[in-house]
């Protein structure tokens, strides 16, 4: 582990030192020594001053417990409020995690994309330090029946358009094609504006920008976002994150989670209540209650149907985040109507994907795969967090 460390380290040293000369002199008041004109972070944060910074981890300072680990709100000398990402440890698949993190943070930055500061590997346990945004998750404002009043049509349609434009670069953009996995209301942050950032890559993978698609056995994400070629399949693409974008549209859209028992069998499924509404041409129901009539009812509309069309069963029916970013922009650009959705009913199982499938071990190794989607069904692994609450 000792050796796995010290090329994490050498990778980070690389990182920082090819691009750009750094800074003569020592780092200041504990802050990790920066780069003259640089875009990324400097080197490591000492494990001294991630303690003293968060009041030695005291339960006052923490923010939440993300799936591998505590985050802990922090105060630099210089007065940075920073967010440190702690690695349980006892979370042994966290490793893996954490080093991934790292690795694509240190490729991207965009302005819907939390920004990574830094991270520590001096104690046992691992740390990632992130800028703190204080106005914590989107699901902290959105599944709160007092909060969610505070975001009115404007602000969620411009963190809508934000989420898209995030998804956009890490398809597209980036220096690296990356595929999240874990689109959801928990992993968007919100700034002192309401101004989204995508947040938690532990999950994410590079994808190869000349591949359609891999085959996985290892299938990770959240119930409720999760696209069903990937739940059930574990076939893996950009449209994954579409899917999960989609919902997480009509979240936004309702102020509902994508799944709620409490509500009546035909309202409890998000997905497949927007889809029967749509079809009786009464879109507008879902509008959450709390917006009132303080919208514009043709991006609500808009929205409702881009929702619905990210989330089609067929793959090749959902349309890729440029497309999707044309819809959210252009006054002018055509949504396609979409076709039905390839929903999660209550029993967990998809209600309009149908294939003949056989049962298949679950393997850790992940295989690319140029062919058509294996018929196999997959179990799922402990990386899939059930629906959130």
């Amino acid at each position: 582990m000792g050796v796995f460390w010290s090329n994490l380290a050498s990778l980070v040293k690389q990182r920082c030192c090819g691009k750009i000369k750094k800074k003569v002199g020592a780092a200041r008041d504990g802050h990790p020594e920066e780069e003259e004109g640089s875009d990324s972070w400097g080197l490591f944060f000492k494990l001294q001053t991630l303690e003293i910074a968060t009041n030695f981890f005291s339960d006052s300072n923490k923010l939440g417990h993300g799936g591998f680990g505590p985050v802990y709100l922090g105060l630099l000398p210089n007065g940075e409020q920073i967010a440190v990402k702690k690695l349980s440890l006892n979370s042994r698949q966290g490793t893996k995690e954490f080093t991934n993190e790292v690795k694509l943070l240190l490729k991207i930055q965009h302005r819907n994309l939390v920004r990574l500061l830094g991270c520590c590997i001096e104690g046992p346990e691992k740390m990632l330090v992130y800028e703190y945004l204080s106005n914590k998750s989107l699901d902290y404002f959105l599944f709160d029946e007092e909060k969610r009043a505070t975001l009115d049509w404007k602000t969620r349609f411009e963190i809508i358009n934000g989420i898209g434009r995030g998804l956009l670069y890490l398809h597209e953009e980036s220096p690296e094609r990356i595929i999240h996995r874990d689109i959801k209301a928990g992993n968007i942050l919100l700034d002192e504006q309401l101004k989204p950032k995508i947040s938690d890559f532990g999950l994410a993978r590079l994808f190869p920008w000349d591949d359609t698609h891999v085959s996985t056995f290892r299938i990770s994400g959240t119930h409720g976002y999760m696209a069903p070629e990937y739940a059930l399949h574990g076939y893996l693409s950009a449209k994954t994150d579409v899917f999960s974008f989609g919902i997480l549209v009509l979240e936004i859209v309702s102020g509902r989670k994508n799944h709620d028992d409490s509500l009546e069998e035909d309202k409890s499924d998000l997905l497949s209540y927007t889809w029967n509404i749509w079809q009786e041409q009464k879109a507008l129901e879902l509008v959450d209650p709390s917006i009132e009539t303080r919208f514009n009812s043709e991006e609500v509309v808009k929205c409702i149907q881009l929702g619905l069309l990210c989330c089609q069963a067929s793959i090749a029916d959902r349309p890729e985040m440029n497309a999707v970013h044309l819809m959210l922009e252009s006054e002018s650009f055509t949504v396609p109507k979409p076709g039905k959705p390839g929903y999660q009913g209550r029993v967990g199982r998809w209600a309009t994907y149908s294939s003949t499938t056989a049962t298949s071990n679950t393997k850790s190794s992940e295989h690319s795969d140029s062919t058509a989607m294996t018929n196999a069904t997959y179990s799922l692994t402990s990386s899939v967090d059930d629906y959130p609450r």
